[in-house]
């Protein structure tokens, strides 16, 4: 694309139609720190020198030794047939399908993928995935806002700090009441729902591992004339009661745990799956299955409720494509596994998960979480969450989400086990934080 700088004096018009008088008070918005930062930058390289450097970073990314971090994203085992068969050509290249019926392989795909999102929700309308799991939770705030015309958004504190911290990015922009539920032992409080309240979100297993009363809070919601939003890890449905089971509206959450690798980071995929009611106010896209001319099966994009498709003021969401592959990657690990090999995996991260806390309790160390939660718990730490963190890591072992401190933990952190986890991997990383809790102990008394 060619680079068309402007004149001061298209700018000045241009202010004039938007109707501000420069262009600091168009970008007032934008904190002062982040229009013009200074960029410390180094001298450019050529291009060898260019590739020595990054490998050299590269090097740093470790992917060995014992893994119990968590706190949204975790280490899975996936069956190669997962990334052989979704690295095909026809599913790395495929794009949101504008023509949509030509392209019946990629409709085919998604449609399994909500068949499969739907059964393990217990919900029966999913649409074609989101950009992720925070965005997943803003969008479910902003349908039920929709359908129930009402403006006050109840979250829970047990909700990853992350999303609420998007979800809070995604309200400024509407006159809407957010309200965060403080945690009291670990899970969400059943309090009494306003009626004025759109949704109430609640997170199970929630950031600090618990389990939470979810029947509860969707009856406290639905007495209010409120939905109730359950953001789930999807691989805990293979044990824990589905969200359709208890009656929420709405589920959401990240899909990374069933599918997709860490990549240092992302990408991942949110889901959405809601009560049939809600089919009109469901963002992205939703693929259905009819018969063509010649009475053979066929797929079509039964739903395109974006600005793409219909007027923007009528659009559902602004949501201009989904992550189409990494959907269709767990939509491959989910069939490849079946519900038993789900479960297994499953029960295999919190029989670890069990095995660990108890192993650290033996030794004298606190646990904060239990006795019910599925395959994370919150530490007690002898020492600041970081400088545990980078202590094992120096013997090669990745553990310790800090707690933040809004929490009123403490010196806390989060442990995670799955599947992979080894009963070796659990001795090591018990040993390692007795060995620093001792050279602590001793630390202090030397003082």
């Amino acid at each position: 694309m060619n680079y068309l700088p402007h004149t001061l004096r298209d700018i000045d018009k241009a202010l004039k139609v938007i109707g501000v008088a420069s262009l600091e008070e168009l970008f007032a918005d934008i904190p002062a720190a982040l229009r013009k930062p200074e960029m410390d930058l180094p001298q450019g390289m050529d291009e060898v020198a260019l590739m020595r450097h990054l490998r050299e970073l590269a090097k740093k990314n470790t992917v060995s030794g014992p893994n119990f971090l968590g706190g949204g994203a975790q280490r899975h085992f996936i069956p190669a047939v997962t990334p052989h068969l979704s690295m095909q050509s026809e599913f790395v290249t495929a794009y949101t399908p504008y023509q949509a019926e030509v392209a019946q392989g990629i409709l085919q795909a998604t449609f399994e993928y909500q068949t499969l999102m739907s059964e393990l929700t217990a919900l029966p309308i999913s649409n074609a995935s989101m950009y992720d799991g925070a965005s997943s939770v803003a969008e479910a705030a902003l349908l039920a806002m929709r359908a129930t015309r009402r403006n006050k958004v109840v979250v829970s504190q047990g909700v990853h700090p992350e999303t609420r911290e998007v979800l809070a990015t995604y309200l400024q922009a509407f006159e809407t009441s957010l309200v965060e539920l403080p945690l009291q032992d670990l899970v969400t409080p059943e309090v009494a729902v306003t009626g004025d309240t759109a949704c109430v979100i609640v997170q199970n297993p929630n950031f600090l591992g618990s389990l939470e009363p979810m029947l509860a809070l969707a009856q406290a919601a639905h007495n209010a004339g409120a939905l109730f939003v359950a953001v789930v890890d999807p691989l805990s449905l293979a044990l824990l009661h589905a969200p359709g089971h208890y009656g929420a509206d709405i589920a959401v959450g990240d899909g990374q745990t069933i599918g997709n690798p860490l990549n240092f980071g992302g990408p991942s995929f949110g889901f959405m799956v809601v009560t049939e009611t809600l089919l009109r106010q469901l963002p992205g896209r939703l693929v259905g299955q009819t018969t063509d001319i010649d009475s053979k099966r066929a797929f079509v994009l039964t739903l395109q409720a974006r600005e793409q498709h219909i007027r923007r003021s009528k659009a559902k969401s602004n949501i201009c494509s989904n992550h189409q592959l990494t959907a269709l990657m767990a939509a491959i690990n989910l069939a490849a596994l079946g519900p038993q090999g789900l479960r297994e995996l499953a029960l295999g991260s919190v029989k670890a998960a069990h095995h660990l806390a108890e192993s650290l309790q033996a030794v004298g160390l606190e646990v904060l979480t239990g006795p019910k939660f599925f395959n994370e718990f919150v530490l007690r730490s002898s020492l600041p969450p970081r400088q545990l963190r980078r202590e094992l890591a120096g013997q090669g072992i990745h553990a310790g989400v800090p707690v933040p401190a809004d929490y009123g933990l403490g010196d806390t952190v989060i442990l995670s086990t799955t599947e992979l986890t080894t009963a070796k991997d659990i001795d090591m990383l018990v040993s390692a934080i007795k060995q620093i809790t001792r050279d602590r102990a001793l630390e202090v008394s030397h003082g």
